[in-house]
């Protein structure tokens, strides 16, 4: 019904949101992702908006980028989660760790968040694993972690050369994460990922 709100931005509270579009207030519930990226108060947003319609109630979540957005409508289709625990999840951990946690298949990263417990997880991993394209890499860069400058330029370098040849943003982000920090050469990341992937 709403794709997206566009005004100033009235109220921030610890989990929500009010958005004044030409004099009215949308109350949001948002993740801590979206409130980090949300202006100060007085300043115009564009939230992208999700409606959740039940018996009792009906409440608007928003999110600061569509790449959010798109995440917390994949989650909504596992079995066991609903709105609150899919913002939980969202705010558990940047969207681009999430995203590679997924791909994968890091249950104990999923298992972080509240009301997420290891099956919830497993099911997350299993179900949304396969729905993660390359547009949700495309400008959700991969976590590299605790790694130097140069091995983050490194694991950049493989994942685009590895596309190069072929393989999904997915695939590459799931080779390149199970070897990064173990060479500073891309060349040498690929060669190491390209082994893994062929089972050696």
């Amino acid at each position: 019904m709403y794709a997206y709100l566009n005004g100033k931005v009235a109220e921030k509270g610890l989990n929500t949101l009010v958005i004044d579009v030409n004099g009215v207030g949308y109350l949001l519930n948002v993740s801590m992702n979206t409130l980090q990226e949300t202006p100060p108060v007085g300043e115009s947003m564009k939230a992208y908006t999700v409606l959740s319609v039940k018996e009792d109630a009906m409440e608007l979540f928003g999110f600061a980028t569509q790449e959010e957005k798109r995440m917390f409508t994949r989650l909504l289709t596992i079995s066991g989660i609903g709105p609150k625990v899919a913002l939980s999840i969202l705010g558990s951990m940047p969207l681009r760790d999430l995203t590679l946690a997924i791909v994968t298949g890091d249950i104990t990263a999923l298992s972080r968040a509240p009301g997420v417990g290891k099956k919830t997880a497993q099911r997350i991993a299993l179900e949304l694993k396969e729905k993660v394209d390359e547009s949700d890499f495309g400008s959700v860069p991969v976590s590299v972690g605790s790694i130097t400058p140069v091995q983050e330029d490194a694991v950049q370098e493989a994942l685009a050369a590895l596309q190069a040849l072929g393989y999904t943003a997915a695939e590459a982000a799931k080779a390149v994460s199970s070897v990064r920090g173990q060479s500073d050469s891309a060349n040498e990341l690929v060669r190491l990922a390209l082994r893994n992937m062929a089972g050696f």
